[in-house]
């Protein structure tokens, strides 16, 4: 018997299979947009995520919005967002941890991938070096930031920064903003992989920004 994408949420979200169950509020396990469109991916859910069980809210939720706006595109209408981990990572003191690799293998073979069996995604766009690493292990993300790449899955992989690294270094937006043009260009077939590959290859300067801080943007 087939299962549907709702009833597969339904199990994620009571899901007990590992020892991340004792630090959570409630389990994350993402939100859907258009089959065989587009898939954002990150790592975990951080304490704002836990505590609303929706991945990428807080400031780091606002900039990802903030771009996907800026590329005509709306976070459940025509994207899906997930994390690898469905739970959020705590230490002892119950602050947020980058998870492990035992736990993003146990958690993204047993739920995400069947996630994205259901979504079909065209591309796959990784958020950060975690989740880039969890489907090519020795791939660099400030080396192929804003490029596709080729992994043995059956997935289109664009690569590009967390949303959170660049509230910490908001020299990269210029960078940031190339990355979701270009996304939005292969989308629309403007742009196909090889021509991603070449472009991305020669090295975006990196502008001084006049901005203080990305309080405004956001």
């Amino acid at each position: 018997m087939s299962e549907s994408l709702t009833e597969l949420t339904k199990k994620i979200t009571v899901c007990e299979a590992c020892h991340l169950k004792e630090g959570r509020t409630q389990v994350v396990p993402g939100i859907y947009g258009q089959k065989n469109g587009l898939c954002f991916i990150g790592e975990a859910p951080g304490y704002y995520e836990d505590q609303k069980g929706v991945p990428f809210v807080g400031r780091s939720g606002k900039l990802l919005d903030k771009m996907l706006e800026g590329i005509n595109l709306v976070r459940q209408r025509d994207v899906s967002v997930l994390n690898i981990i469905k739970c959020r990572p705590t230490t002892e003191e119950g602050n947020n941890r980058t998870p492990t690799e035992k736990e993003l293998r146990f958690c993204g073979e047993r739920w995400m991938y069947k996630q994205l069996n259901f979504l079909s995604p065209k591309m796959i766009v990784t958020l950060g070096g975690i989740a880039l690493k969890f489907f090519s292990p020795n791939t660099s993300v400030t080396k192929t930031a804003g490029k596709m790449i080729n992994t043995d899955s059956n997935y289109q992989i664009f690569v590009t920064y967390h949303p959170a690294y660049i509230l910490r270094n908001y020299n990269l937006m210029e960078e940031y903003n190339t990355h979701f043009e270009n996304i939005k260009r292969i989308l629309n077939g403007e742009m196909d992989e090889t021509n991603s590959k070449e472009k991305e290859q020669q090295k975006i300067p990196k502008q001084k920004s006049e901005q203080k801080s990305l309080t405004d943007f956001l």
